[in-house]
């Protein structure tokens, strides 16, 4: 046998990665006459999802093969086109890919959920991508629309709504997470401003980066007048304080080893856009207030947001490390962020006030007929179960929302302070 020809495991293993159908089985897609799921679709959450998005199109199916495959009643080029341009639990139909399997291969980490710019910094208690993607369809959502996502976080909700060129308003309490969201979506636009400094920034601070004599943030806004760049090479320090301080990795190696992730998946987003010819939305994030929202009365068109999970899970705490790289005081900040305020029943006391505020402040500015998800889960404190939902749905009632959907979601992990979550959809009517 020729030696030459032996490939390691290594190699194939690479081999496979660089494949960018490797994580799906593509085998016989030519044959396939029906609307099949993609590969990952486990739970039963997510057919419900996949059947909503499927009625919102107005498509009339059938499922068979084991839950694996829809037969599509009613099919025409239109009903195809717009699974194929805009569903989220499908893989093909009729023989064709749809454009969210190629966005989801765009991937530069080992995880599913994490393609195109997603993965940027470990943020705790991170939507579904593809959870927010059937929900943006589910309520109706089409291009041009405006989604207000009230506590921003990762900025998933961002991200797919440009994708679906959905136009996006979010506001976080938290600075990070706004330079979270800006950098996930704005980096396509000023890639080549990233590129025309990126020698520079590692010239000039390795191997001093983050030795305390070197003022990085003075030392970046030398070199660009573009916020955007700016916000793009603070998040990569970020990425490497995080990996730093919960990883104990070498600052330098993961500040470099990130800003070259970075960049290539930013890169993937521009290639899949111009390959499937997407029109993005426009995405605005400021930091703000959930409970005093700077919108005018009915200017939104749909609203898609989890409320923090403060009572189990403490925000400030968990990015401590990152908000005090960037200068802020998190002893003061406690006082803003809800569900951190207050101790024992003072503070649950305190949570459901400010959540009242919120999705009053949702109410208001959410047009007539429209809808408003929350995902939310029950949460464990000080060994008693908080009854988030019930209160959620009961207060939202309360002031003119009707419940139209409430689907059960089992989750895994989050510091095991949640069994499940429920996927709360209501409707503002007049």
């Amino acid at each position: 046998m020729d030696k030459k020809k032996l490939k390691t495991k290594g190699e194939t293993m690479i081999e496979r990665a660089e494949n960018q159908f490797w994580a799906y089985d593509i085998n016989n897609i030519n044959n396939q006459k029906d609307l099949v799921l993609l590969d990952n679709v486990q739970f039963i959450y997510e057919l419900s999802l996949a059947e909503l998005e499927l009625k919102s199109f107005g498509v009339e199916f059938k499922v068979t093969n084991g839950l694996r495959k829809f037969k599509i009643l009613n099919k025409s080029e239109e009903i195809k086109n717009l699974i194929k341009k805009r569903g989220s639990y499908f893989k093909s139909i009729d023989g064709e890919f749809t454009d969210y399997f190629y966005i989801i291969q765009k991937n530069q980490t080992r995880s599913v959920n994490q393609y195109l710019t997603h993965w940027i910094y470990p943020y705790k208690g991170k939507f579904h991508p593809q959870m927010i993607r059937a929900l943006l369809n589910i309520i109706g959502l089409k291009q041009g629309d405006i989604v207000f996502e009230p506590f921003s976080g990762s900025g998933t909700t961002a991200l797919e709504a440009q994708l679906l060129g959905i136009n996006f308003y979010g506001i976080d309490i938290s600075p990070l997470c706004v330079i979270q969201g800006r950098v996930k979506t704005e980096s396509i636009f000023i890639l080549d401003k990233i590129l025309e400094i990126k020698d520079k920034v590692i010239s000039k601070l390795v191997p001093s980066l983050f030795h305390s004599e070197v003022d990085y943030y003075k030392l970046i806004d030398k070199l660009t007048d573009d916020e955007r760049v700016k916000n793009f090479y603070k998040l990569a320090r970020l990425l490497a304080v995080s990996d730093n301080s919960r990883r104990k990795k070498d600052f330098v190696t993961s500040y470099i080893k990130n800003i070259n992730l970075m960049i290539a998946s930013i890169k993937d987003y521009i290639e899949i856009k111009e390959r499937l010819g997407l029109k993005l939305g426009e995405v605005k994030f400021e930091v703000g207030d959930s409970r005093n929202v700077n919108l005018p009365d009915n200017s939104v068109d749909g609203i898609v947001t989890s409320p923090p999970y403060s009572i189990a899970l403490d925000y400030v705490k968990n990015d401590e490390h990152s908000l005090k790289d960037l200068g802020f005081d998190v002893t003061k900040m406690r006082n803003d962020f809800i569900g951190v305020r207050g101790n024992g029943k003072n503070r649950v006391k305190l949570y459901n006030e400010d959540m009242k505020k919120s999705y009053s402040e949702m109410y208001r500015v959410l047009k007539p007929n429209k809808y408003a998800v929350i995902v939310i889960g029950n949460a464990t404190y000080q060994g008693k179960e908080v009854k988030t939902v019930e209160f959620t749905v009961d207060y939202m009632e309360s002031i003119g929302f009707k419940l139209v959907k409430n689907i059960n979601k089992i989750i895994f992990g989050l510091y095991n302070v949640m069994k499940k979550e429920n996927i709360l959809i209501f409707k503002k009517e007049i």
